[in-house]
C-alpha cells in the first residue's frame, strides 16, 4: 500500500517542519478547509494531520471541527490525527468522542510525530486487513459468483454438493439472475471439469432448426445438409449440456429430449444409427412450469425428468447486500479493463445501489456500472452517472437500528398472522410470544386481525 499523508496546517513554518518528518510517505499539504477538502477527495489520503485552528479562524476551532466532520463524512476510514496546543486538551478529548484517532501536542518533535503517524497508517492497514478476511468469508468461493446475502450463499453451499453427483439438475430464476453462471460453476466443480460445456438457448432458435442444433444432422437430411454435423449433445460428450429457457422447448422436440434423458442414446435428424452419448445436463428456465404443465405445453414426464435438483435463485432485489458487493467488484474490473481513474461510488449512489429494485437483475447491474465507468467524469460514481439518481432517498432510517427493528418486527408479525390465516393462537405460537402480548403488538403497529 503507498502511503499517503495529508498535511492540514495554515503555518507555513510547521508545514515544512512537519513536511519533512516522513519517509517514504506521499506528502500533501493543505493550508484551509477548501484545499483540504480536495486533495481528500482526489488523492485519498490514507491518514491526515488537523491543526484546529483554520482560516477564516485561525484563533478559534470552529473550522477545523467542521473540517473533521466533513472527513468522517467523506471518508470514514480515515485515520485522523489531530495536533493541539498544550493547553487544548479539551479540544483533543472533543475531537477524539468525534472520531478523530489520535492526537499529536505542539510543538513539532519529529521522532514522536512520525511515531503517531505510522501508528495511523499502520491501524488503517490492519482494519483494511480485516475488511478483506471478513469479505473473502462471506462471499462465495464459485468462480464468476460474488454474494454476501444468506439466500445466495446457500445457493453456493447446495451447488458445492451437487457437483460432485452426476445429477440432473433445473435452476429456476428471473431473467438475469445468473442462472448460467451457476450452471458453469455446478460443471467447474465436477469430474467433468475438464471436458466441454456445451450451452443452447432454446428460446433464441427457431423451432425447425433446434433439434438439428441440438442433435446435429446427416450429410444431405436436408438441403444445404452438404456435410455431417454433430449437435450440441454429441458435442458435450463426457462434459455437461447445459439448456436455458427449456419452458420454451417445442412439445415434439420434449419428446425427443426426454427420450434421450431415458436412453442416453440420440440420433441425428435423417441418420438411423442411434449414437450413445454420456453427459450430464442442466437446464433453466425463468418461466413457471408447473403452469405450463397445467396448460399443457411443458410435458410433466419431462419435468420430473430434468428436476431431480432443483435451485431457486432469488432475483437481486431479495438478496440483501448482494448488489453493492456486485457493483464494487464490477467496478473494480471495468476500471482495470478501461483504465479509468474512479476508486469508488459516491454516498448517493451506494445508496442508490442499494434502494433500486434491479427489476433486470445482475444484468441490468452490470450495464449500468459499466456504462457509468466509461461516462463519469469524477473520481467516484454518483447515482447520476448510473441512471438512477431520481429513486434515492436520504438514507437516514436505513441509519436508525430501532426503526430497522421494528420494521422486522411488524414485518414478521404480518407473515404469522397471514401465516395461522389471522388466528392469534396459532400465530401467537409461530412467534414465541404470548397471546395478550400479540395483540399488544398489532394495535402498537395498527395491524388489522380480521
Amino acid at each position: 500500500m503507498k502511503k499517503r499523508l495529508l498535511i492540514v496546517e495554515d503555518d507555513p513554518g510547521l508545514q515544512s517542519q512537519m513536511r519533512w518528518c516522513f519517509e517514504d510517505i506521499d506528502v500533501y499539504v493543505a493550508d484551509d478547509r477548501e484545499s483540504a477538502l480536495s486533495h481528500l477527495r482526489r488523492v485519498e489520503p490514507q491518514v491526515v494531520t488537523l491543526d484546529l485552528g483554520l482560516p477564516p479562524n485561525p484563533g478559534g476551532t470552529s473550522v477545523g471541527f467542521a473540517l473533521l466532520q466533513d472527513i468522517l463524512t467523506l471518508a470514514p476510514l480515515t485515520k485522523i490525527i489531530v495536533v493541539t496546543g498544550r493547553e487544548e486538551h479539551a479540544n483533543a478529548v472533543k475531537a477524539i468522542g468525534m472520531g478523530a484517532t489520535d492526537f499529536y501536542q505542539k510543538p513539532v518533535d519529529a521522532d514522536i510525530l512520525s511515531f503517531v503517524v505510522n501508528r495511523a497508517f499502520r491501524l488503517y492497514e490492519l482494519e483494511q486487513e480485516n475488511r478483506e478476511l471478513s469479505r473473502g468469508q462471506s462471499t462465495s468461493r464459485l468462480k464468476g459468483i460474488i454474494a454476501s446475502s444468506p439466500a445466495m450463499l446457500e445457493i453456493c453451499r447446495t451447488v458445492e454438493k451437487i457437483a460432485p453427483a452426476d445429477v440432473t439438475t433445473l435452476i429456476l430464476g428471473e431473467t438475469g439472475t445468473g442462472k448460467e453462471v451457476l450452471a458453469r460453476a455446478i460443471h467447474d466443480l465436477s469430474p467433468r471439469a475438464a471436458n466441454n460445456f456445451a450451452a443452447i438457448n432454446c428460446a433464441a432458435i427457431p423451432e425447425n432448426l433446434l433439434e438439428s442444433e441440438l442433435f446435429g444432422y446427416e450429410k444431405d437430411a436436408f438441403t444445404g445438409a452438404s456435410q455431417m454435423k454433430k449437435g450440441k449433445v454429441e458435442l458435450a460428450n463426457g462434459g455437461t449440456l447445459f439448456l436455458d429457457e427449456i419452458g420454451d422447448m417445442p412439445m415434439a422436440l420434449q419428446a425427443k429430449l426426454l427420450r434421450f434423458l431415458q436412453e442416453r442414446v440420440i440420433e441425428r435428424v435423417g441418420g438411423v444409427r442411434e449414437i450413445p452419448v454420456d453427459v450430464r445436463v442442466i437446464c433453466a428456465t425463468h418461466r413457471d412450469l408447473s403452469t405450463l404443465i397445467e396448460e399443457g405445453t411443458f410435458r410433466e414426464d419431462l419435468y420430473y425428468r430434468v428436476s431431480e435438483i432443483t435451485l431457486h435463485v432469488p432475483p437481486l432485489r431479495e438478496r440483501s447486500g448482494d448488489a453493492l458487493v456486485i457493483a464494487q467488484s464490477l467496478l473494480k474490473t471495468f476500471t482495470k479493463q478501461m483504465d479509468r481513474g474512479i476508486v469508488g461510488f459516491s454516498d448517493d449512489a451506494i445508496r442508490a445501489i442499494q434502494q433500486y429494485e434491479w427489476p433486470g437483475n445482475v444484468r441490468e447491474l452490470i450495464n449500468k456500472v459499466k456504462r457509468a465507468t466509461i461516462m463519469s467524469e469524477n473520481r467516484r460514481i454518483a447515482a447520476k452517472d448510473l441512471e438512477l439518481e431520481g429513486i434515492v432517498d436520504s438514507g437516514d432510517h436505513f441509519l436508525n437500528l430501532r426503526q430497522v427493528r421494528e420494521e422486522a418486527e411488524r414485518q414478521a408479525i404480518v407473515r404469522a398472522l397471514q401465516t395461522a390465516q389471522y388466528n392469534m393462537a396459532q400465530a401467537a405460537r409461530l412467534l414465541g410470544v404470548t397471546r395478550p402480548t400479540l395483540y399488544n403488538l398489532t394495535d402498537k403497529y395498527n395491524l388489522q386481525t380480521p
